[in-house]
Parts: C-alpha cells; sequence; structure tokens
C-alpha cells in the first residue's frame, strides 16, 4: 500500500483508507471521517432515492453530487489536519503561536463547509423518510445515524479548532467576535443534530418494529 500521505477518499481503497486512518498520522482523521460518513448519508439517499418511483431525478441528482463532494472535502480536510499537525510541531515561538492560530482557523473552515453540506441534506432524506418506498426506511435511518456522525463530527471539529485559538492566548469572547460565522455555525450544527434525532424517533417504530414487542 502506499504511505498514508498519498491516500485519498477519491482513489483509494476502503481497506487503504481505513488503514491509513488506524494509523496515528493525523491525516486522515476525524475530519476526514466526517467526510465520508457524509458521503456514506449521501449515497443511501440516492439509493433509496433510486427505489422510490416519487423521488424524481432532482432528489438524486443532489445526493449524487453531495457524495463527490463529500469526499472531496474529506480530502480538503485530511490536508488542513496535517497543516494543523505540523503547526504544533513547531519549536515554541511566536511563529509558531501564529502556525497554530492559522491552521485552526482553516481547519475549522473546512469542518464547517462540511457541517453545511451535511445540514442542506437533512430535507431530502427528511421527504424520503415521509414519503419514500417504506421497504427502504432502514436504509434510511441507517443514513440519518451517518448523517448525525457527519454533523456532530463537524460541530466537534469546529468548536475545538476555535477554542485551540483561545488556547493560544486569545480570550474565547474575542474568538467568537473575530469569527462569528464560525462561532454561529456551531449552533447550527448543535440545532440540526436536535432535529435527527426528532426525525429518526418518528421513524423508529418502523424501522424497527421488535422493540414494540
Amino acid at each position: 500500500m502506499a504511505d498514508s500521505e498519498e491516500i485519498t477518499t477519491q482513489h483509494s481503497t476502503v481497506e487503504e483508507w481505513t488503514k491509513a486512518l488506524a494509523e496515528s498520522s493525523g491525516s486522515p482523521g476525524g475530519g476526514a471521517g466526517t467526510g465520508v460518513m457524509l458521503g456514506i448519508a449521501a449515497s443511501l439517499t440516492s439509493m433509496v432515492a433510486g427505489y422510490s418511483e416519487n423521488a424524481g431525478e432532482d432528489l438524486r441528482g443532489r445526493a449524487r453530487a453531495l457524495r463527490e463532494t463529500a469526499l472531496r472535502l474529506a480530502d480538503e480536510d485530511a490536508v488542513a489536519s496535517k497543516a494543523f499537525g505540523a503547526a504544533f510541531r513547531l519549536d515554541p515561538g511566536p511563529e509558531r503561536e501564529k502556525a497554530i492560530r492559522e491552521a485552526s482557523v482553516e481547519a475549522a473552515k473546512a469542518s464547517a463547509v462540511l457541517g453545511d453540506h451535511a445540514i442542506e441534506a437533512i430535507e431530502d432524506l427528511e421527504w424520503l423518510a415521509a414519503n419514500g418506498n417504506p421497504a427502504l426506511i432502514a436504509d434510511v435511518v441507517v443514513a440519518f445515524g451517518a448523517l448525525r456522525a457527519a454533523i456532530a463530527g463537524a460541530r466537534t471539529n469546529v468548536s475545538f479548532d476555535l477554542a485551540a485559538l483561545a488556547k493560544g492566548g486569545t480570550p474565547l469572547e474575542e474568538v467568537r467576535s473575530q469569527h462569528p460565522e464560525l462561532w454561529e455555525t456551531v449552533g447550527r450544527l448543535s440545532g440540526a443534530l436536535d432535529r435527527i434525532d426528532a426525525l429518526t424517533a418518528e421513524v423508529d417504530n418502523k424501522a424497527a418494529p421488535t422493540d414494540a414487542v
């Protein structure tokens, strides 16, 4: 297998990519994993839409496009993660602190983009839960689970990266004022998690009927 630096979601097998993820290299890492989870959610959305005659090509087209976007963003996040790790390995001093600040912001932006795409995917999956082929409701719930993992990962990564700025000596309130869009993204992603939990609960009795026995 090639070195982990050459492994990408778009050109590697699942075996190769997960093996690289298992290494203590940080690239790919949790952020890239977030992108892969979004890709899985998009793939399942496309599959269920294909089995649902009333879904229409627009919905399936959006899901297919999202799958490709998610994997590309996963690889971009892996690059950002590599820069983040490199910054922390620098010798203590002003140059290291500057590198950490810049890498933290870029990493947060990469995760925020992933999160925004994940939020946009909820509506189509919600539609399929209510109107899609009922025989595939379990697949819808699995897709919700993957989408939830993507949103949770994006939320945590954005929040963690913003907090890294505070560790560099910048008060959190100042971080909030300097990066209001990133800060607001954390709140939007938290709300999206609640929305997915509510949607999953609504169809859980259809997807896992044995729990009611």
